[in-house]
């Protein structure tokens, strides 16, 4: 399956501050007995030459997982575009063949198999060089795919524009949109509040497939 698009680098966005979840790391969450870290790594891993987590602090938090930890370049927290970044730069430095790394974030618990398949679907038939993936009514700007090529092009906004919006950014260059269904079980629930993983729970349980 991998070799139907370009090689990729899967990046998993840990750098939050959880505020709402009174701080820790959200991907250590547990959601149908296994940690939302440890099914977001299962749901990448088949489709992505490699994966990297991008989280702040300290990085043995996640010496457990094996995984290369890469800090925001960026400093203050400005948002997921500095995770971008920084996963942008890792491969750049480490893995120059993959043409693109794919992101999600560490507090979904259900994404697609499908993934980044489907996300470098969209891309190459809309020739644009960013996807994201949108399910129902909502689009998710942090789950898509990102071209090495603009790592400076993004380095520019964030360090001398200030900018932080990442449709704002995206929108510059043009972006594909990968669409799931929601009625089932929406693929990018994400877990913000103590209320959000006990849905997740409930959701798991109902749904174990998901």
């Amino acid at each position: 399956m991998a070799g139907e698009y370009p090689p990729t680098l899967g990046l998993i966005l840990a750098g939050g501050l959880a505020r709402r979840m009174g701080g820790g790391d959200k991907a250590r969450i547990r959601v149908g007995g296994a940690t939302i870290l440890e099914r977001v790594l299962t749901r990448l891993k088949p489709h992505c030459r490699a994966l990297i987590i991008n989280a702040n602090g300290d990085a043995a938090r996640f010496a457990d997982t094996g995984l290369v930890v890469v800090a925001d370049s960026v400093p203050d927290f400005v948002g997921p575009l500095a995770g971008i970044l920084a996963g942008l730069d890792w491969a750049a430095a480490n893995m120059p063949d993959c043409a693109f790394i794919a992101s999600a974030p560490g507090d979904c618990p259900f994404l697609p198999k499908d993934l980044v398949p489907r996300l470098h679907k969209v891309r190459a038939a809309a020739n644009a060089p960013l996807a994201c993936a949108r399910s129902g009514q909502w689009s998710h700007p942090v789950v898509g795919l990102w071209p090495l090529a603009l790592r400076e092009d993004l380095r520019q906004a964030l360090t001398v524009e200030g900018l932080r919006k990442i449709d704002v950014w995206t929108a510059r260059h043009g972006i594909a949109t990968a669409e799931w269904p929601d009625a089932r079980v929406d693929p990018f629930f994400n877990v913000n509040t103590p209320e959000d993983a006990a849905r997740a729970e409930e959701i798991a349980k109902q749904y174990p497939d998901a």
